[in-house]
């Protein structure tokens, strides 16, 4: 496909930054619900792994559905749904990291990697009971510990396994898209079409169409927190799946006052940058550029990927990548993505 002359200038402003930041890049954005940028840049795969896109997809997806129809509201504590559950946590504080918990713990240490999906969710959910939040909250602090709980009371709220549920919501939501997680860590289509993480040195081997995230991984490939493979294709369909339910044009099980809700700031100004389950821009270091409304939501992955939508703009911008592969130490990435985001919009304002 031809590339039009704003593509072609945007891909001469990334080419020369690629090189030892990532082995290639995917980027496709939208405007007004119209693709008015799809480029592939160096070497790129037809699947990624999604890492923490796997929240807003599945997890934030999920949780509105299930505050659609009366299973919580935002005065719901976490023990109502978890009754071995220890402290005052409301549900809605663990969507927006206001929870005192750490960033990650190495719960994979702790399973039993011979066990079944099911029994390996039931031995961490055991395991994560024992894990104390520091008090006092000061601040937001992004933690995988908060969707891994929220997995469970997913569970609870739909009383059906995290793969069931995973399985409603697609059939819903995402039908015609090849958004997948890969249970027992068994790639659903040739590994070649993967995109590569890591060369491992716990699991020992070269990563490529199974999941990055050792917690993921040790729980079988599913979780709430990350575990999902997609296509640029399909992340494109999240943006404006996510866009339709903003806007309500269009009829989903969720409702556009349910989305509007999740989608504004749920942390109080100088204590974090959060909506319910989606990361907001922060001031002077967005990972979506400094051109985004501070009223713009999405979600970045560890392994390389993003997704922002802003409002103002009726703009949303797909990223995915598999800058891993240089290196979890490489951060390098982190500099690249906001000036990708630049780019393309001056772009856009200068083709306009």
């Amino acid at each position: 496909m031809r590339l039009t002359t704003m593509e072609k200038n945007l891909s001469k402003l990334i080419e020369p930054e690629l090189r030892d930041v990532t082995p290639g890049v995917q980027v496709r954005a939208f405007q007004a619900g119209k693709i008015v940028c799809d480029i592939s840049l160096g070497h790129t795969y037809a699947y990624y792994d999604y890492a923490s896109l796997t929240k807003i997809i599945f997890t934030v997806q999920a949780m509105m559905w299930a505050f659609d129809r009366g299973l919580w509201n935002f005065k719901t504590t976490v023990k109502e749904k978890l009754p071995e559950y220890r402290h005052k946590t409301l549900i809605r504080d663990l969507l927006c990291h206001f929870t005192g918990f750490e960033a990650w713990r190495p719960f994979y240490k702790s399973l039993d990697l011979q066990k079944p999906f099911l029994e390996k969710r039931a031995q961490l959910r055991e395991v994560i009971m024992q894990v104390d939040p520091q008090l006092p909250i000061e601040k937001s602090v992004y933690s995988d510990i908060n969707f891994l709980l929220i997995g469970f009371i997913l569970e609870e709220l739909f009383q059906k396994n995290l793969l069931e549920i995973w399985n409603d919501v697609k059939s819903t939501f995402y039908q015609g898209t090849t958004l997948e997680f890969h249970l027992d860590n068994q790639p659903l289509q040739r590994k070649s079409l993967y995109a590569p993480t890591e060369e491992c040195p716990w699991r020992g081997k070269l990563l490529q169409g199974e999941v990055h995230d050792e917690n993921t991984w040790a729980l079988g490939g599913v979780s709430s927190h990350a575990g999902l493979f997609g296509t640029i294709d399909d992340l494109g369909w999240y943006a404006l799946h996510l866009r339709s339910q903003l806007l309500g044009i269009a009829r989903y099980e969720v409702r556009q006052k349910t989305a509007m809700l999740f989608s504004k700031r749920a942390v109080p100004e100088g204590k974090g940058e959060w909506a319910l389950g989606f990361m907001m821009p922060t001031p002077g270091k967005a990972s979506c550029g400094h051109y985004f409304d501070l009223s713009s939501t999405g979600h970045t992955g560890f392994t390389g990927t993003s997704m922002w939508y802003d409002p103002k703009m009726d703009l949303a911008i797909c990223i995915l990548s598999n800058r891993l592969i240089y290196g979890r130490e490489n951060n390098r990435f982190r500099e690249l993505r906001p000036k990708i985001h630049n780019w393309l919009v001056e772009g856009m304002r200068k083709s306009a």
